[in-house]
């Protein structure tokens, strides 16, 4: 049975660079890249994540990196780490998929939170089934 973790990587200040240089080498193994939008005090949060394929075929771990809710976000400003991992994303053929989700500050813990997103990210066919 594949098990999916979510490794967290901080909250995107410089980790976002740490994430980029994860896809970058590991390509080949990029499953799928995510944004997940939060509103926290009426002001937008973006996570950045990217999950990975097992590095090898008798590997059942498949590691979502992210970067938690340290993107703010407006329309009128954009962020230029957001527009970082865009472009960097689409550059390795891999569309970043935005979801809404809720704030990890609605639950008691991370992990919680994690297995609120990793069902998010399973009924919306945006991870392989358990198997």
């Amino acid at each position: 049975m594949i098990q999916q973790r979510f490794i967290e990587l901080g909250e995107g200040y410089s980790d976002i660079y740490e994430l980029l240089e994860l896809m970058s080498t590991n390509f080949h193994r990029i499953y799928r890249a995510y944004i997940f939008s939060s509103k926290h005090d009426s002001k937008e949060q973006l996570s950045l994540a990217v999950s990975f394929s097992p590095a090898t075929e008798n590997n059942h771990f498949m590691p979502i990196y992210i970067c938690r809710e340290g993107i703010r976000y407006s329309a009128d400003k954009p962020s230029k780490r957001y527009d970082l991992f865009v472009k960097h994303a689409e550059s390795l053929n891999k569309k970043p998929v935005r979801v809404e989700i809720k704030h990890s500050s609605e639950f008691a813990e991370n992990e919680l939170f994690y297995q609120y997103i990793t069902g998010i990210l399973r009924l919306n066919h945006l991870l392989p089934p358990l198997n």
